[in-house]
């Protein structure tokens, strides 16, 4: 399999994004980093230069929501590194409420960030990979994919179903097509990030390097999907697709 040395990391100012921009990095590879916090993103670049001092590093600021903003910086970052092997569609929203309450704002901002601003990167990034005829789009996307979930979960589950379901779909083009493109979607589980730390605690909750440790590796062999850690969370994706909704929703 041909090493992905050019990649793309959005919302790579903290959480998953940020650790999978220092092992990438460990990996020797070149990266194109974006978030809204250019602060941070400065100062991530300046510490793997230093660190991995053979690598090229890219920032460039990046509101997801702003869906022009989204193409041209994927442009701009394409031929900053001349050219990108593999783009990884991460930033993300998890707040939200329950159905009814007057909470549609919240809600309706999850809904455009985890999937409409996912739509947008994932547009961007193929206008590049079909234009050069390769690449490697990954979709991160959540365990709460597997069945609709209730209270503050609903939308965040529903937007990440949908989100797995756009990839699912621009990857059976490129097989119909015999593309040498390669989409991959992620689930991760509960991993510890910014997002978790109001979350209540769970004794499946897997720390952040150990959560983007399982990701850089499952990224790095290009399934068609993977659930993240692989312990527990491919037998708990079993669980949830198969046990009575009303079983489903005592343990989520």
């Amino acid at each position: 399999m041909t090493a992905r040395r050019r990649i793309l990391v959005t919302g790579a100012s903290s959480g998953l994004g940020e650790g999978m921009a220092r092992a990438f990095a460990a990996r020797g590879r070149d990266l194109a980093l974006c978030a809204r916090r250019t602060d941070r993103l400065e100062a991530l670049r300046e510490e793997l230069l230093a660190a991995h001092p053979g690598i090229t590093v890219s920032v460039r600021s990046l509101d997801v929501n702003d869906h022009q903003q989204v193409f041209e910086v994927f442009r701009a970052l394409n031929t900053d590194l001349g050219g990108l092997d593999r783009v990884v569609v991460n930033a993300g929203l998890g707040k939200g409420r329950p159905i009814g309450t007057g909470r549609f704002d919240a809600n309706l901002q999850t809904a455009q960030t985890n999937f409409t601003a996912a739509l947008a990167q994932c547009e961007a990034a193929m206008e590049i990979f079909r234009a050069q005829r390769s690449g490697h789009l990954v979709v991160v996307s959540s365990m709460s994919a597997m069945r609709g979930l209730p209270h503050n979960l609903t939308t965040y589950a529903a937007s990440k179903a949908g989100v797995s379901a756009l990839a699912e779909g621009i990857r059976a083009e490129m097989l119909q097509t015999r593309t040498p493109i390669a989409v991959t979607t992620l689930h991760p589980g509960y991993i510890a990030t910014d997002l978790s730390a109001g979350a209540a605690k769970t004794p499946m909750m897997t720390s952040t390097e150990k959560g983007v440790r399982a990701m850089v590796r499952a990224i790095e062999r290009e399934p068609a999907e993977a659930k993240v850690p692989a312990w527990p969370w491919v037998p708990v994706g079993f669980l949830l697709r198969h046990l009575p909704l009303r079983l489903v929703t005592k343990v989520s």
